[in-house]
């Protein structure tokens, strides 16, 4: 499972500002960048996105970029800090608190986890 299977918006126009933002998660992604993707007011896509995804813009972003970087954990010895410029997080801090908010884990235990089982286990289990 996947954080963009688990958001499944009705509309093109969030799905077209979800994928904007797996394409563009090293850069700074505010809701105005997301809203011009989806072609809507800020006002429409912040009630659309929330109405659509059940999250906010923001959270839907940090989880996009958690997936990101335990992809990355999975696939190889790159340092911790450079995968969480690579994704767009401001600094390796950033990214623990993020991973532990959202599976309980920090990334350095997940790659551990990752050595042992082979798979990125907090994609998986669908948390």
């Amino acid at each position: 499972f996947s954080a963009m299977s688990q958001m499944e918006p009705e509309s093109d126009r969030i799905r077209i500002a979800l994928k904007f933002a797996r394409e563009h998660l090293a850069e700074e992604l505010p809701i105005e960048r997301l809203a011009d993707a989806a072609r809507l007011s800020l006002r429409q896509f912040g009630r659309a996105f929330r109405r659509e995804t059940g999250e906010t813009p923001a959270k839907a972003v940090e989880r996009l970029r958690v997936e990101a970087a335990c992809l990355r954990l999975q696939e190889g010895s790159e340092p911790i800090e450079q995968i969480a410029q690579a994704v767009g997080f401001t600094d390796p801090e950033r990214m623990r608190r993020a991973f532990v908010r959202l599976h309980g884990y920090s990334p350095q235990y997940v790659r551990r986890e990752n050595r042992l089982s082979g798979e990125c286990s907090i994609i998986n289990s669908g948390t």
